[in-house]
């Protein structure tokens, strides 16, 4: 299940810029200098484009607990056509920026950083305005049009909702469900490792192409990865310095 199809030269043009070796360390760096304050953890995801498949379980993991209308996506995954011969995707939630443009133009300071480097939606303060919306270079953010009153289709199925459903004239967005690591870390329990404090996405994926860890933790299944593989981040041009990584897809019989 798949939403938004890209071309290959689509593709290229959005990532070129940004394919580098990085190192949680350099990350960590950027989120100090751009957000100011930073808390005992900052919390990041990996996607490794060589095992995403393009189920959509994501997608639906996401509508499910965090009880997302079925007209919205706060968790896209877009197919990139005939890399090498091979269909790649592109899974894309909230980046999280660490210089995120959509805290810098909201009037009303609804759009916030937590210590954790999490980007997050004052839904009380929102509106309506979508200036964070259209200011945002990865399309994550998306405008509440309707009330949402019916039964989620999603649910039992794929997840029961941990968070209240947002009031109509607002902007929506993934949260790395923070209500999970928020619980998760009260529980002793470590998000990344343990389900019950990691976001659902990265929990359902059935072939494991989601990592989530703090990037604070040299021994965090992220940082490792980061260390390990080349990685890259979306329009890193642009100064936002994201928190999401891809590892690459590798070459047919690479």
């Amino acid at each position: 299940m798949t939403e938004n199809n890209f071309n290959r030269r689509d593709f290229l043009k959005i990532t070129a810029v940004g394919v580098t070796a990085l190192t949680g360390l350099r990350m960590i760096d950027r989120a100090e200098a751009s957000s100011g304050e930073v808390g005992a953890h900052q919390w990041a995801m990996v996607i490794d484009q060589s095992k995403c498949i393009g189920c959509g379980y994501c997608t639906l993991a996401c509508r499910a607990h965090n009880d997302v209308p079925q007209d919205i996506s706060w968790n896209q995954v877009i197919q990139v056509e005939d890399i090498d011969g091979k269909d790649v995707f592109i899974p894309r939630p909230c980046m999280h920026c660490a210089k995120a443009p959509c805290v810098d133009v909201c009037p009303v300071k609804a759009s916030y950083y937590r210590p954790d480097g999490i980007v997050m939606m004052d839904y009380d303060r929102c509106i309506g305005c979508r200036y964070c919306e259209a200011a945002c270079p990865y399309n994550a953010r998306a405008f509440n049009w309707k009330a949402f009153t019916e039964p989620n289709p999603v649910v039992p199925e794929w997840g029961q909702p941990e968070v209240e459903r947002r009031g109509r004239g607002v902007v929506e967005k993934c949260s790395f469900c923070y209500q999970r690591i928020d619980r998760g870390l009260e529980l002793g329990l470590t998000p990344g490792v343990d389900e019950g404090a990691t976001p659902a996405c990265v929990v359902i994926c059935p072939v494991g192409a989601r990592f989530f860890g703090d990037l604070k933790d040299p021994e965090s299944n992220v940082s490792k990865l980061l260390r390990e593989r080349v990685s890259y981040q979306l329009r890193i041009d642009l100064g936002t310095s994201p928190r999401v990584y891809y590892l690459p897809s590798e070459p047919q019989g690479a």
